[in-house]
């Protein structure tokens, strides 16, 4: 996409459609090109005064709102004002300039969308397979029609473009329809039964018509010399060229950007550009898409009218159990087995099943004993005494065991001290619990501010180690690299 000044600025001309008076503005834009149509290309207000004021909703309206109306429709660039000499006998006339107007070519387009817009829900899409038909026997005299005149070539040119433009736009809006809101409820109703076969065989002929002559515009497209296709082209190109336009001069690079931008858009439509897909491929899952929903919407609704047909046939059957009654007991029984109790009561609570089963009565459950409580404020639980247990004699294995978990540790670290100095490095293996005290002993020096601590048996010891060197513990469960830490104890060795 090129971006130029045409495509970044406003689009004023449009104004008059969102602005505050556009009640005034639009009719007489409308009425303008209602006469424009009838080739009535210039106007004076005075004639647009008077066709206004026919209308019921312009009985108050002045000439003077007139005269406002059309000159801001004129700076906004929807009327061309011309002045007109050909009334004015007098100099005064002559300054007063009386003017004519006429439409501006962006609001002859505009008035054409807004009328399109308008008639979008009257109008209407459908799928025409006789257009694939039209559009391969365009596609197939390209190759004789080179030799034609050249108001000939463009004729088939510009039929060839109007029916791909009309085939494209009317199976998007076709589409597009099934998606919306309202087509959804639609196909949910009863009523849909009925127009459901119509409408898959509408599709289907659709389908069919696009299998069969997609195919052979494919090959027409695929056999055809690109010679011939830039010669034809050309000639196309060359005709437009020779066209005679008043406001602006022809453009040799846009025609031709145009000319072959519109035939490489045919040419994909039905093969595809690059590794993306053809729409042709792309139309065919869209159909059968619908179609497949179509059915789906149809066979829920005929679902739905089966059981609620079944359901009818069940309830007379009950009626007819009722009344063959000969008590209003037996009614109560079969009432209760039918529908149920109408007034129970439900108790909820945590409560352990035996089993697991849905199926299971009440009456085969394990009883479940519920304390209640009284709901008084003074309500207090009666406290149990017991009396202290004594627990001297395990006081008194629990600190034996630490005694002796303690005299076994000072025996292992006596037995490693060199000096009252243990050197992590010149350890040899070791089990995991005396690691595991190292590192505690370890861990305690570095938490205090001074690097020193105390062992469980009292002993003061300080923390070394040389940032620079490392030393491999080696234990029974595996290494570990650390710090070469130095351990200096205080006092004679235990």
């Amino acid at each position: 996409m090129e971006l130029n000044f045409k495509l970044t600025k406003p689009i004023t001309e449009t104004k008059y459609l969102s602005e505050t008076n556009c009640s005034r503005y639009r009719p007489i834009l409308r009425y303008f090109y209602y006469q424009y149509e009838k080739l009535a290309y210039r106007m004076h207000k005075e004639e647009v005064f008077e066709a206004l004021k026919k209308h019921p909703f312009f009985e108050a309206y002045t000439f003077e709102q007139c005269k406002h109306d059309l000159d801001a429709l004129v700076e906004w660039g929807n009327l061309i004002p011309v002045q007109d000499t050909s009334r004015a006998t007098t100099i005064d006339e002559f300054k007063n300039k009386q003017f004519r107007y006429h439409l501006s070519e962006y609001s002859v387009e505009i008035e054409r969308l807004t009328i399109r817009l308008e008639n979008l829900a009257v109008e209407g899409a459908s799928l025409e397979p006789s257009l694939f038909e039209k559009l391969l026997e365009g596609i197939s005299k390209i190759r004789t029609i080179g030799h034609e005149p050249l108001n000939v070539i463009d004729a088939w040119w510009r039929s060839l473009n109007a029916d791909f433009k009309t085939l494209n736009q009317d199976y998007q809006d076709y589409m597009r329809s099934f998606y919306s809101l309202k087509a959804e409820e639609r196909m949910k109703t009863k009523e849909f039964i009925a127009y459901k076969d119509a409408l898959i065989n509408y599709l289907r002929n659709f389908v069919k018509g696009l299998q069969r002559n997609a195919q052979l515009i494919e090959r027409v497209l695929k056999d055809i010399p690109p010679e011939t296709v830039a010669s034809v082209l050309s000639k196309v190109i060359e005709y437009e060229k020779s066209i005679p336009r008043l406001d602006a001069l022809p453009d040799e690079a846009a025609i031709k950007e145009n000319v072959e931008g519109r035939w490489q858009s045919i040419r994909g439509w039905f093969l595809g550009e690059g590794s993306a897909f053809s729409e042709v491929s792309r139309v065919l899952d869209l159909t059968n898409e619908i179609i497949r929903k179509i059915t789906r919407y149809a066979a829920q609704i005929a679902e739905s009218r089966n059981s609620a047909a079944n359901r009818k046939e069940e309830y007379k059957a009950l009626c007819k159990l009722f009344l063959s009654c000969t008590s209003i007991d037996e009614a109560h029984q079969l009432s209760a087995m039918v529908f149920g109790i109408f007034h129970m009561r439900h108790l909820k609570g945590d409560f352990e099943r035996a089993t697991e089963s849905i199926a299971s009565s009440v009456y085969e459950e394990n009883p479940h004993v519920i304390s209640i409580k009284p709901r008084i404020r003074t309500y207090r639980e009666k406290m149990s005494r017991n009396c202290i247990e004594d627990k001297k004699e395990k006081k008194n294995s629990l600190q034996q065991a630490y005694m002796k978990e303690l005299e076994q540790e000072q025996k292992i670290m006596n037995g490693f001290l060199k000096d009252n100095t243990l050197k992590v490095a010149q350890l040899p293996v070791i089990e995991r619990h005396v690691r595991m005290m190292i590192l505690r002993w370890i861990s305690k020096a570095m938490a205090a501010s001074d690097k020193s601590a105390k062992t469980e048996d009292g002993r003061v010891y300080k923390l070394l180690w040389d940032e620079k060197s490392y030393c491999t513990l080696q234990c029974t469960d595996g290494d570990l690299t650390m710090p070469a830490f130095i351990l200096e104890f205080e006092g004679e060795q235990l």
